[in-house]
């Protein structure tokens, strides 16, 4: 995952499946205004918990987007990188178990196939729970993710799958819930998105067992 050389940039292309960048006009109380906006896909998450040893299945993966804002924030350009002071673990971000809609099937069915790419736990979709629906990326892309719940077993897992699929490099970790708990205390620095923090959160309220 951290074998990352050759780092560059382009021009976005106009034909790009994920990203399309456009301005938004209106007006408001008489006075004209833009926005700067993308159009990307919308995306499920799944907080997922292992109930046979009561651990919380997470992934990791290398952000480019994370790495850049890590270096531009430095003033670091890209042919400068100094990549001993900025190795590419510095970009491995933990997150939920997610990814976008772009299949013409339900939701809830995005949601299973993920769950089998990304963590290799093969379960039906009526095992699936779906949580709350919400907005993200507010002032860019407006997206909407829908948040799941799904519990499984080792039983469910499937040794072939799991760690994504075509050219994703994905490492599934594990948390017993005292772990999980402690990403939530005051201070923290985590390199996770707000869709993690919350979904964890959810479950720390709402479904983590009784100790």
């Amino acid at each position: 995952m951290n074998n990352i050389t050759n780092i560059h940039y382009g021009p976005l292309p106009a034909d790009s499946p994920y990203v399309k960048p456009f301005r938004f006009h209106y007006t408001q109380n008489g006075k004209q205004k833009s926005w700067d906006l993308l159009k990307v896909h919308d995306s499920v998450s799944i907080v997922i918990f292992n109930v046979t040893r009561k651990k919380l299945v997470f992934v990791k993966q290398f952000r480019p987007a994370v790495y850049h804002g890590i270096i531009s924030s430095d003033g670091v350009q890209p042919g400068d990188i100094d990549m001993v002071k900025y190795p590419p673990k510095i970009a491995v971000t933990m997150e939920l178990c997610a990814g976008i809609i772009d299949k013409p099937i339900s939701i809830v069915e995005i949601a299973r196939e993920e769950i089998l790419e990304e963590c290799g736990y093969d379960i039906p979709a009526d095992r699936i729970e779906e949580i709350i629906r919400y907005r993200s990326g507010v002032g860019t892309s407006g997206a909407e993710q829908t948040l799941f719940y799904a519990e499984v077993t080792d039983a469910d897992k499937v040794p072939s799958a799991g760690g994504g699929v075509d050219d994703e490099i994905i490492d599934v970790v594990e948390y017993d819930v005292e772990e999980a708990r402690k990403l939530t205390e005051k201070g923290t620095v985590v390199s996770s998105p707000p869709s993690f923090l919350f979904g964890l959160l959810w479950f720390l309220v709402n479904r983590a067992p009784k100790i």
